[in-house]
């Protein structure tokens, strides 16, 4: 389930610093390359684009069975910021960590920063075809979920795209950490398991928060993802007041910037060898 592969040398690591004289032109070189390599990758494109789909249809019943009287959510506020979720995940943080793993394993990085690139530049190139990925595939389910469940355009989209655009910086940032401490490609399978787990029951995609028992609620808001799904639900409920939603938005900004800061300076260059 990694995507591996070795750059092919039309896109040596060197050489996209030396033909690119601006940071979008070299972002655009690794991408297009970490593009490559994620098309020729079957497990990672089965991950990516169909796994979000078949874990939101295999879950498509759970919501009739809530008892959400009360709660002011429908099915459709309860599956469709599941699938975005979902996406997040398998998508984004799951592949992102294991191109960060193999890139660096296979010492890709490592030459990388030796010609034009800046760290940021690398970091930012690589992950482009996984959050394009996952842009592209959360909007395809909005809209065809929001289709197959006749339900309506979501009433508050400003909070929608906040948290879908925190959702894809806290992925990747978390993506890059959860590299920091993998071995190998192999075992990113296994270091990517707590968050995805703590997250899918934790923080609103597989039960709703509002469903859990009153004691434990404040401690799952704490979760990275939470805030991320409670703007995402509000986007198509608009039932929550203003003011928790700008703390739920400023919970979001502050796990992106803590993820964008604790890669920055904890993220591996070297393979762990």
């Amino acid at each position: 389930m990694s995507i591996t592969g070795t750059y092919p040398r039309k896109h040596d690591a060197l050489r996209p610093a030396r033909r690119s004289t601006t940071a979008y032109g070299r972002i655009s070189a690794i991408g297009r390359t970490e593009l490559t390599l994620l098309m020729r990758n079957k497990s990672a494109v089965f991950i990516a684009l169909f796994m979000p789909v078949l874990l939101t249809f295999s879950f498509r019943a759970a919501p009739e069975e809530f008892d959400l009287a009360g709660t002011g959510l429908d099915v459709t506020s309860v599956l469709l910021p599941s699938a975005i979720g979902f996406v997040l995940l398998f998508a984004v943080y799951n592949n992102l960590t294991t191109a960060f793993v193999a890139r660096r394993e296979e010492m890709v990085l490592k030459r990388l920063r030796t010609g034009e690139l800046s760290d940021n530049e690398i970091l930012l190139g690589t992950a482009t075809p996984m959050l394009f990925t996952g842009l592209v595939q959360m909007a395809l389910l909005g809209v065809g979920g929001t289709l197959a469940l006749d339900a309506g355009a979501p009433s508050h989209f400003w909070w929608l795209m906040a948290g879908v655009l925190t959702g894809l910086v806290i992925a990747a940032g978390l993506a890059a950490l959860t590299a920091s401490y993998s071995r190998t490609v192999e075992t990113a399978g296994i270091t990517v398991l707590p968050l995805m787990l703590v997250s899918a029951f934790g923080s609103g995609m597989l039960v709703p928060t509002e469903l859990l028992p009153d004691a434990v609620v404040p401690f799952l808001e704490f979760f990275p993802l939470s805030p991320v799904v409670a703007l995402i639900r509000e986007g198509w409920t608009g039932r929550t007041d203003t003011t928790e939603m700008l703390l739920q938005l400023v919970g979001a900004i502050a796990w992106s910037a803590v993820a964008v800061v604790a890669t920055r300076r904890i993220f591996r260059w070297e393979p762990r060898r």
